[in-house]
């Protein structure tokens, strides 16, 4: 990926409904996308949709940045959606789908989670932290699996720096304990 002040500017021009900077961008974060897909969904096929989701998103949305915070910050928050939703995506699919096979008597894994901690399990983790505690869990994404500055976060959630580490404190204590449970 080009240094973030070269891609800042990028989608600077691209927000301002420069199209050939869009498409620039589109072409440059497009291998990181997919990485970043990747902390999120273990397969890489399934990684690739969701990161074709945030380019489709990208490319819609570019005209909501605004450059008061940088542009893989704002990036990340695209890429967090995304991926937590293609994964919802699979769950669902899989659970609507039929058994017709002996082939299918398995259990999908990128539907099922097998071992504690794997990432499957931290989906599913914050999957019920969004249902409990929906503020727990833009920290503890763009921290712990983005691992993004703190004072990246701040910015982007517009909160103090003591409320951010005490949110983040109690998603990781929380999302131990789920993870330990199914252990």
């Amino acid at each position: 990926m080009p240094p973030a002040s070269e891609t800042d500017a990028l989608a600077a021009q691209a927000a301002a409904g420069d199209a050939a900077s869009l498409d620039l961008l589109l072409r440059r974060i497009q291998p990181d996308v997919v990485r970043r897909c990747g902390r999120f969904l273990p397969y890489r096929e399934d990684a690739e949709e969701a990161a074709q989701d945030v380019l489709l998103q990208v490319a819609r949305k570019i005209h909501t940045f605004e450059g008061r915070s940088k542009f893989n910050t704002w990036l990340y928050t695209v890429i967090a959606n995304c991926s937590r939703q293609k994964y919802r995506e699979l769950k669902r699919r899989a659970g609507e789908e039929h058994i017709t096979s002996e082939e299918n008597l398995l259990p999908d894994p990128r539907t099922t989670s097998v071992i504690a901690g794997s990432r499957l399990d931290l989906l599913e983790a914050l999957e019920r932290l969004e249902r409990e505690s929906p503020h727990l869990v833009a920290p503890l994404v763009y921290r712990d699996i983005g691992e993004m500055e703190y004072s990246e976060i701040v910015e982007r959630l517009e909160i103090p720096l003591g409320t951010l580490k005490s949110r983040l404190h109690h998603a990781r204590k929380q999302v131990q304990e789920w993870l330990a449970e199914g252990a």
